[in-house]
Formats: structure tokens, C-alpha cells, sequence
């Protein structure tokens, strides 16, 4: 992991890009948002986020080759409040920066809305081009519920 990618990351991870080996990841992830307070519903549309980002690097950065994935968490300090932040990493094909957008909703078929996922769940993804090869997508997550979670539930989080 870059230093620049993630101050002080709580979890790193490193895996090969295989679809079946996503829930290593959701697994940990889960596990870590618990460790540090967030709600369990709140929990599980991050850990969707990331593994949509994560099964968007198997798809299309290692369509024609075999690689690993990085994931580091961590509470980035830098900014009031505290947010959470996620950095999924990869030394794949790097895909054209301009082309990471989401279908239109009214386009109803099968598959391409992970990248509305990661945006409605998380409040900034930032996908970049790494020197060395591959890319990197940075998400961080806001420290409350947002208007969506607040009608889907009762409960206001905030950690």
C-alpha cells in the first residue's frame, strides 16, 4: 500500500483477484466496522460498496490475467470529523479514468450499477491511475447516515 493511499490503515489485506475469495474481504471488513462502532445495517452497504469495487477489479482490470488485490480500512484523522476511509488497489489493465461511470437507471438490465453503489453508499470514490501500473480506488465513508439510511431506518449513526 501506497503511504499516501490511507493514513494509519487499521486492516490490510493483500489477495488474489478471485471472485471466490471476495468474502475474505466482506468478512474482515465486517468484522473491523464492528471493532470500531459502526451500526451493523450501516456495516453491510459499506462492506457492498467495497466488494463492488473489489468485483469490478476481478471483472476488469484482470479480465486477461491473474493479479492480486489490495484492501486497506482505517479512520482518516486528517479531517473534522474522523471519516472512514477504503482503499482497494490493483496492478491490472488500467481502464480508461473516463469510462468509470454509472449507467443511466432507466437502463433496466442486468448488471453496471455498482458505481451508483459505491456513490450512494459512500460519501467520496476517487479512482486514479497508479505510476507503477494499475489503480486505485479511495472511497471514504460519512461519519453519519445519509438522508437515504436515515428514512430506511430509525436510527441515526454516527461513530
Amino acid at each position: 500500500m501506497n503511504s499516501q493511499s490511507l493514513p494509519h490503515p487499521d486492516l490490510i489485506l493483500d489477495i488474489d483477484a478471485r471472485a471466490d475469495l471476495l468474502c475474505i474481504i466482506r468478512h474482515a471488513l465486517r468484522a473491523w466496522c464492528r471493532q470500531v462502532g459502526v451500526d451493523a445495517a450501516r456495516a453491510d452497504r459499506i462492506c457492498l460498496a467495497v466488494d463492488e469495487g473489489a468485483a469490478n477489479i476481478v471483472r476488469h482490470a484482470y479480465r486477461r490475467t491473474r493479479g492480486r488485490i489490495r484492501f486497506a480500512a482505517g479512520h482518516d484523522r486528517s479531517t473534522d470529523p474522523p471519516m472512514l476511509q477504503f482503499t482497494l488497489e490493483d496492478d491490472g489493465e488500467q481502464v480508461d479514468l473516463d469510462t468509470i461511470r454509472p449507467r443511466e437507471l432507466d437502463d433496466v438490465r442486468p448488471g453496471g450499477l455498482g458505481i451508483h453503489l459505491i456513490r450512494e453508499v459512500m460519501g467520496e470514490a476517487i479512482w486514479e491511475h497508479l505510476p507503477e501500473g494499475g489503480t486505485r480506488l479511495t472511497m471514504r465513508a460519512v461519519p453519519a447516515s445519509t438522508a437515504q439510511d436515515h428514512r430506511e431506518e430509525t436510527t441515526h449513526y454516527a461513530w
